[in-house]
């Protein structure tokens, strides 16, 4: 019977989670294993509603596995959508504070619920996807692990769901990044060590002797994060059947662990995991060979070596020791170096083939998207220095330089990668519309440069008011008048915001025409030779 075991896992875990709702030792547990109990008894049904009797089709197992991988891209285009249309919400909630809706719908609650979506939940399902993808083609080889790829995806998906609904409940850590609460931290954990056994083993019995370097910051990136991860939720739970812990950290370690982890996840999660689409997705799509493939282990080993230490930078004038804080500026400058050598072989590896520029959208967008990660990765470094930082920290510049990063690398190379992958997942020819994927990339990029704009002049400006002191040693402006010279920016962040998830609007429709296969008839209106007139 097919499903079989599926559903006898799905039951038992049902049950718990009733288990756990009736013998809950505080509220925000029992609503929260309530959730779980309705989430896992949904998916019990709708797997009882595919039993099949009839004996199942032996796998081809020189075939690749792209089921998962379909869902994969379903799921980003899925949390893109949602993830940036919370961010819109909480921009509008700092420019209109009457939109904050208490409990559940407060700022406090949605801005780690926006954080999370976007990052975990639309970053996660890319690099998932997208690490799936890649490691069979350029290992030659199926998934390693069975089913366990699928227990990756709807694990991951579950994660995302108990997360989001914590944050809503007031469920978390209560620290920097209002991290989940044990029970979820432990219940990841478990999925991420499936996803290193699922990835790590396809390569391993690769049929391709070369280890392609994408999988290289695959790979760097999963085990990196599996330590971050468990390092930084260290918690001793005060009930099993209930939802508060402490962390085993206090104080400045706290702090220094948290910025360790902070930093990290932004140097492997959304970093060298999304490099490894760079350098797999940017030459198939143009057709060229990666520029240098000796500088892209250069890039990657020092990269790994030099990103590690970089956290410090966020605790410059607290109590953190001096040199500790000087350590971590002083890594961050130099990761100026390895991270331009990455941006000039991504861009490079159009060599002979910019005219393509002109004429595919997607590749404008992925070049796009490796020119903000340059931008990106020169600023950083500047605002590791001390006396700028004395400026930024704390400051609207510092949103408007993660937002130029985020939404510009991470999401125009994830867009790009979708749009390449999903033709070729459901064999469609073609997209169902390239002029919509035009649309997208203008509607994104100019809405990041609304928003980046706007939160760099808004957080300078943040910066002198907050130490402006008059002849006699006062402040000259209080911090509410610094709140209210805030309002026409952060309207005009709202606006980019908007723009921004308007083309992910677009790119989701454009996805679901692609997938049911329709195509849209377009007249190309770009990379056309007019045809010539005989001389009159």
């Amino acid at each position: 019977m097919r499903y079989g075991t599926e559903i006898a896992w799905m039951t038992l875990a049902t049950f718990l989670a009733l288990l756990g709702a009736g013998f809950a030792a505080d509220a925000p547990f029992r609503a929260h294993m309530w959730v779980l109990f309705a989430v896992l008894a949904i998916g019990t049904i709708v797997l009882l509603r595919n039993v099949s009797f009839e004996p199942e089709q032996p796998v081809d197992q020189s075939a690749y596995m792209d089921g998962p991988i379909r869902y994969g891209a379903i799921a980003t285009v899925f949390w893109a959508v949602v993830g940036l249309l919370v961010g819109v919400v909480i921009a509008l909630q700092l420019a209109f504070p009457d939109l904050n809706l208490e409990p559940w719908f407060n700022f406090g609650r949605m801005r780690p619920l926006h954080t999370s979506a976007v990052i975990f939940a639309f970053g996660g399902n890319a690099l998932i996807a997208t690490s799936f993808y890649v490691v069979q083609r350029t290992c030659r080889a199926r998934l390693f692990g069975g089913n366990l790829a699928w227990y990756v995806f709807w694990g991951y998906q579950l994660f995302i769901v108990m997360a989001a609904t914590g944050y809503l409940l007031g469920i978390t850590q209560s620290r920097e990044y209002a991290e989940p609460e044990w029970y979820i931290d432990l219940f990841l954990t478990v999925v991420w060590v499936a996803y290193l056994a699922v990835f790590l083993g396809t390569i391993l019995k690769r049929k391709e002797p070369h280890i392609y370097v994408a999988n290289w910051f695959y790979l760097s990136f999963i085990v990196t994060i599996a330590m971050l991860h468990v390092v930084n939720n260290l918690a001793v739970p005060t009930s099993f059947v209930g939802s508060k812990s402490y962390s085993l950290f206090s104080g400045v370690q706290d702090a220094l662990t948290q910025w360790w982890y902070g930093h990290n996840a932004v140097g492997f999660f959304l970093t060298a995991g999304f490099l490894g689409m760079m350098y797999y997705f940017i030459p198939k799509q143009v057709n060229r060979p990666v520029y240098s493939y000796r500088l892209s282990i250069i890039h990657f080993w020092s990269l790994i070596f030099m990103y590690i230490w970089a956290g410090p930078h966020h605790l410059h004038y607290t109590a953190l020791p001096d040199w500790a804080q000087t350590l971590g500026m002083v890594f961050s400058i130099m990761l100026w170096m390895p991270s331009w050598g990455g941006m000039i072989n991504g861009l490079m590896t159009l060599s002979g083939a910019w005219d393509k520029l002109r004429t595919d959208p997607i590749v404008r967008m992925m070049v796009t998207a490796v020119a903000f990660y340059g931008m990106a990765t020169f600023e950083g470094p500047m605002m590791s220095i001390k006396a700028v930082n004395s400026l930024s920290h704390y400051t609207d510049w510092t949103i408007g330089h993660v937002h130029s990063g985020a939404l510009g690398w991470n999401g125009l190379i994830s867009f790009g990668a979708v749009y390449f992958m999903v033709p070729r997942l459901w064999n469609r020819e073609r997209l169902y519309s390239v002029r919509m994927v035009n649309w997208h990339f203008w509607l994104a990029t100019l809405g990041i440069v609304i928003y980046a704009a706007s939160m760099w002049v808004s957080g300078i400006m943040q910066g002198l008011m907050w130490r402006e002191y008059d002849e006699q040693g006062f402040l000259v402006y209080s911090f509410a008048e610094s709140v209210a010279a805030m309002h026409p920016y952060y309207v005009m962040r709202a606006l980019g915001g908007a723009l921004y998830l308007s083309g992910v609007v677009i790119m989701a429709w454009n996805i679901l025409m692609t997938i049911r296969g329709y195509q849209r008839e377009e007249v190309p209106t770009t990379g056309t030779t007019p045809a010539l007139q005989p001389a009159e």
